[in-house]
Parts: structure tokens; C-alpha cells; sequence
């Protein structure tokens, strides 16, 4: 299903979508490496209570509307009539990446509050290679939309 009505609006929702996924991967690349200097402050300390606030602040505000942007803008992208061909298997790995890096999305939720809680049991490593996670996915993405290879 397409909606015509979208074809004029689609260097706009375009480029949105483009800039909020900017936005929210940015704050997935950057939410990993406060968690890795979380884990060598002293609990209660004022550097603790500090990244407790950065960290909560960059997911509410920041990564979760960005990801709710993305998803929206490429929704919509989706619908623009021409947009997709649906028999291309570049358009399936995107989604499948986009899936996953709305996974790890809830995880790095699932992680501050871990934090938040006293109950974080991850190294620095750990996180640091969560981020190179993301970028590996967010590389296979724009790959497959910008080469197409299959």
C-alpha cells in the first residue's frame, strides 16, 4: 500500500528521516562510552550522580525521540509510492539491521536502568564493544541503501 499524496513531500521526509537517524545513532554510539566510564566511578560519588543524569537525559531525550523520528520518516519513505521495490533483498537487511539497532536501543534502556539501580554487572569492555556493534550495523545499513547489492 502507497499513498500518493506523499510523492511531492518526499525530499522533506527524507531528509528528516536522514537527520533523525543521524540524531539517534549518534546518541547509541555515545550512550555505551558513558556507560563504560560509569563502570570505574565509585557508587554514590558525584561523578556517579552525574552520569546517572547524562545518561538518563541523552535517552529520554534525545535517542528515544530520534528513534520514534526514524521510524516515523521511514514509514513514511516506505508508503511514498516508487520508493521501494519490494522484490530487492537490500531492502530486507536494512529492515533487518534498523530491527536490530531498535534491539539494542531497549537494551541500552534496560542497561542505564541497570545503572540507575546500583545493578550493573558489565565490564567497560562490554560497552565499548556494544558501540562498535552499532556502528558495524549502522555501516551495513547505509550500504545496503546507498549500493543496493542485491
Amino acid at each position: 500500500m502507497t499513498i500518493g499524496s506523499l510523492t511531492p513531500l518526499y525530499p522533506w521526509i527524507k531528509s528528516l528521516h536522514i537527520i533523525s537517524m543521524i540524531v539517534w545513532i549518534a546518541g547509541m554510539l555515545t550512550l555505551p562510552w558513558l556507560f563504560a566510564y560509569h563502570c570505574d566511578v565509585s557508587r554514590a560519588s558525584p561523578g556517579e550522580v552525574w552520569l546517572k543524569m547524562v545518561e538518563r537525559r541523552l535517552l529520554r531525550q534525545i535517542i528515544n525521540p530520534a528513534m520514534i523520528a526514524t521510524w516515523t520518516f521511514g514509514t513514511l519513505l516506505v508508503l511514498t509510492p516508487g520508493i521501494i521495490d519490494w522484490d530487492a533483498g537490500w531492502w530486507h537487511v536494512k529492515l533487518a539491521t534498523v530491527f536490530l539497532l531498535s534491539v539494542l536501543h531497549g537494551e541500552l534502556s534496560r542497561w542505564r536502568r541497570a545503572f540507575d539501580t546500583g545493578r550493573n554487572t558489565r565490564s567497560p569492555t562490554f560497552y565499548r564493544t556494544v558501540s562498535g556493534t552499532i556502528l558495524g550495523l549502522v555501516a551495513l545499513t547505509v550500504t545496503m541503501v546507498i549500493v543496493r547489492p542485491f
